[in-house]
This record gives structure tokens, C-alpha cells and sequence, in this order.
């Protein structure tokens, strides 16, 4: 059995640990299949995003007739989209495997690692140990038994990219996140789409005002179907034929489509990695149980990123490789003990009050902290702001009608709980509001103090916090 100073299982954030530990000249071992990256690289942020820009180039396009220009699009290079997808992928995988393999104290296990005993990974017909165990095991797309669909085949976020060409129809299941933005994309594309969904809303995590002006907006575009659940899948006259049934009045219906996309989900990686063999808690959907501090329930063992299930985004994952990083081995701090210099390693928690996401379909949509129903939930006297793109000059010049920032305070103190924006750069507005949720007192106060560009989009979140009311239901009271 070969020993190590640490082993990190997955080469996506968890390249954050294994760079820190080769710096630190310990020997350090990577348990990772590949493709190297992870799915932010290889299947995820970076590739779909440099899929989904041309989509909204061709909405904006379209929509310029709004503000008096008429344009016309000639031609839409599928092929030279896709390549342009491949190169970022392929150039940002070579790179960071010629970085591994030419690394000192670097031992690169390429296969699926699973735990044998304590401490103990087996990858291939190996052994490996170390002391301390971080594990970034990611995710994958999570594929309900419908009968049918195996035999009938789908994509799904990763083997979208293998695509030649877009499909002339497409039936999506799942109404979140990836379905939108793939929506999105293949609509744009030319593809007729479909997004069937079980939930009553799209996006259903988010606020719903900003889910209905994605649905309002998405539907000149796209057949979306809410509250409809697939059922089956089968073949039928050269198409790919999903029936759906009303989750309210049982009705079935059929959608036919020359392809199928499941976005139903991620599901963990651990029925692989079996981490319950070292002493590691997984909860009853197999997510990786973890303390404040990212320890799991077997000490000398971290979960970072998608493995616990929890807001899976990539820059969670690169903020809690660092914090597991530091409560695993420091910043150590010299304490006085009787005459004796101690060392003591301080402990950081993580904090997700503050933890932004983006959705990039149409419209975008950026959000941080907590919705409306959400900090109601939570006990909060609350004043709720919104305003529309089209009460600043900006936005009135963009002819964003429908386009809306929302903002949630807490009514004793004027700390912000949360804000969601539906409407273009959504996900670069919403980081003003990122950075005053991590500073001073987490207040609205400096948006108040400060001067805001005019005519500039950023007028319109200063203007949501400037409109700071009880809701209509406190007010009733």
C-alpha cells in the first residue's frame, strides 16, 4: 500500500488542494478518472456558456426592433460554435494534465477511487493511504427509471457536446436551471423546443416574480409545459415521443421530438465512492454529510463542491477548497500555554449568507442570499424594493419592459437578506449587492451614500433599495 501526506478525489476544485499541497512539499496523491477539470470545465460553466453568448446575440438581435433597428440574421455557424466550445475545453484540459504529470510529488490515479477501509482507496488494482482525505467527488446528471427513455436515448449535459448539429426538435425534462439555459441555446439555434417540467413554475428556487417573467419571456420562444411529469418514452414515426401527465388532473399528454434532454438533476458520486467504508456519514441521497468546518463525520476526511449536495456552484467549490484547505493544516497561530508555545490551527466556518448564482437563459437572472418566502420563513421583519429597467434611462433606452430587481432587507437593522434581478447583465448587477452582503455592517446603507453613474444599468438596483417598503401583507395588518 503506498502512503501519502494527503489524497484529494477529483481534479475540479480540488486542484485548489492538490496545488496547495505540492507548494507545501507534501506528497500528494489525485484520484481522478478525467476527463481532467471537472464539470465546470469539461461539461458545465464554461463550455455551456460559450454556447449559450451566441443565443443571446441572436435575441438581441431580434429584439432590437424594440428601439427602431430592424436586423436580419444570415447565417448561424453551428460548426464554428461548437469549435469554438471544444478549444476553450480542450486547451484548459491539456494544460492542467501537462501541469499534473509534470508535477514533483504528484501521483495522478486515473480511474474511479473507492474506499476499501479505513483511510484505505483503492483505484485500479491499487492502494493508496494518507492521513488526510479531501474529497471534491463532484456530481452527475441524475436519470430517473422512465420507462422507456434508456431504450429510446438522450442527452444530457455532457453528451450534448458531442452534437453535429442541432436537432430540429427537442423535448427537455426538467424545468431548472439547465433546462432553461439549453432551452435557450437550441431555440436560438433553430431547434423547436419543448421544456417539460413537474414543478408548477420554472425555475422554482427562484423568486417568483423573476421565475414568471423567465416563463413569459422563454415562452416566445419555447413550448413550456409546467406542471407536467414524463411518464414514458418511445418511438413513434422517426421521433422520440414522451408522454407527460398533469400533476393536477392526471391528463397525459405527447410531445414528439426528434430528440430527448434529461435536466432532471445531479445525483451524488459517492454509490462509487462508497465513503461510508472509511466512517464517512452520507445522508439518504447519498450526499456527503459535513460540519461548519467541511470535516465529514470520519475525522481527517473533507467534502467540498457538489459532493455535499449543497449550492453546487463552482465558486462555492473554489471557496470551500480553501477553507478546508486552512482547517486542515493552518493558518497555525502560536499560543502561550504555562511557558510553552502551543501551536493551535483557528478554525474557519464557512458562510453561506452571501452565496450568488446566475441563470443564463432568457432573460439572465442573478440572485444572492434569500428570496421574499424565503426570509418570511425564516422569521424576518422584512422591506421588499423593486424596481423595472424601465425607471432608469438606461433601461428605458434597452426597452426591457418586463425586466425587474428585487430586493429583501431586514426591517430592524437594514442588512440585506437577498436580491434577484430578471433582465440582461442580471449576474453582474447582482455582485453589487455580493459585495455589500460581505461588508461592514451588510447593509444597504452605502448604496444610499453613494453617487450612481447616470444614465448607467447599475441605476436600477440603487433605485430598488431607494423603493424599501413593508409588503402588502404587513401593511394590511
Amino acid at each position: 500500500m503506498k502512503k501519502y501526506d494527503i489524497i484529494v478525489v477529483g481534479s475540479g476544485a480540488g486542484m485548489i488542494i492538490v496545488s496547495r499541497g505540492i507548494r507545501a512539499e507534501m506528497k500528494v496523491a489525485l484520484v481522478d478518472r478525467g476527463p481532467m477539470g471537472g464539470t465546470c470545465l469539461n461539461s458545465g460553466c464554461i463550455p455551456s456558456k460559450v454556447l449559450i453568448y451566441p443565443a443571446d446575440v441572436i435575441r438581441d438581435l431580434e429584439a432590437a426592433r424594440a428601439v427602431g433597428v430592424e436586423a436580419r440574421i444570415e447565417k448561424i455557424d453551428f460548426d464554428l460554435i461548437m469549435k469554438r466550445m471544444h478549444s476553450i475545453v480542450d486547451e484548459g484540459r491539456r494544460g492542467m494534465e501537462r501541469s499534473a504529470e509534470g508535477a514533483e510529488n504528484l501521483d495522478w490515479y486515473r480511474g474511479w477511487g473507492e474506499f476499501v477501509g479505513d483511510l484505505e482507496i483503492r483505484v485500479n488494482e491499487e492502494t493508496i493511504t494518507a492521513p488526510k482525505i479531501f474529497i471534491a467527488s463532484g456530481a452527475r446528471a441524475l436519470v430517473p427509471p422512465i420507462p422507456g427513455l434508456e431504450e429510446a436515448g438522450y442527452l444530457d449535459n455532457v453528451s450534448v457536446f458531442s452534437l453535429k448539429r442541432p436537432p430540429r426538435s427537442l423535448a427537455i425534462l426538467g424545468g431548472g436551471y439547465i433546462a432553461c439555459e439549453y432551452g435557450h441555446f437550441f431555440s436560438a439555434m433553430g431547434t423547436e423546443v419543448t421544456i417539460i417540467g413537474r414543478s408548477h413554475r420554472l425555475l422554482s428556487n427562484e423568486d417568483p416574480e423573476i421565475s414568471e417573467i423567465v416563463e413569459k419571456r422563454l415562452s416566445e420562444h419555447i413550448n413550456v409545459k409546467t406542471g407536467h411529469e414524463a411518464v414514458k418514452v418511445e418511438w413513434e414515426g422517426g421521433k422520440k415521443v414522451v408522454s407527460a401527465r398533469d400533476v393536477d388532473s392526471g391528463a397525459v399528454k405527447e410531445f414528439a421530438a426528434e430528440e430527448v434532454m434529461v435536466a432532471l438533476g445531479r445525483r451524488p458520486n459517492t454509490d462509487i465512492l462508497k465513503p461510508e467504508k472509511t466512517g464517512v456519514e452520507v445522508d439518504r441521497h447519498g450526499w456527503i454529510v459535513v460540519d461548519d468546518y467541511l470535516e465529514t463525520t470520519r475525522p481527517g476526511i473533507w467534502a467540498i463542491g457538489d459532493a455535499t449536495g449543497k449550492d453546487m456552484f463552482r465558486h462555492v467549490a473554489n471557496r470551500e477548497a480553501r477553507i478546508a484547505w486552512k482547517n486542515a493544516f493552518g493558518d497555525l497561530r502560536e499560543k502561550e500555554n504555562g511557558g510553552i508555545k502551543e501551536e493551535l490551527i483557528e478554525k474557519e466556518k464557512v458562510d453561506y449568507h452571501a452565496v450568488p448564482h446566475a441563470v443564463f437563459t432568457y432573460p439572465q437572472v442573478g440572485a444572492v442570499g434569500m428570496t421574499e418566502e424565503e426570509a418570511r420563513a425564516s422569521g424576518y421583519k422584512i422591506l421588499v424594493g423593486r424596481a423595472r429597467y424601465t425607471d432608469v434611462a438606461k433601461g428605458y433606452a434597452m426597452a426591457e419592459r418586463e425586466s425587474l430587481v428585487k430586493v429583501v432587507v431586514n426591517r430592524n437593522d437594514g442588512r440585506i437578506l437577498g436580491c434577484s434581478i430578471a433582465g440582461s447583465e442580471a449576474a453582474d448587477l447582482v455582485q453589487q449587492v455580493v459585495y455589500l452582503m460581505n461588508a461592514g455592517y451588510q447593509d444597504y446603507g452605502p448604496v444610499a451614500r453613494s453617487m450612481v453613474i447616470h444614465p448607467a444599468l447599475s441605476e436600477v438596483v440603487a433605485r430598488a433599495f431607494a423603493n424599501l417598503m413593508p409588503p402588502k401583507e404587513d401593511i394590511v395588518k
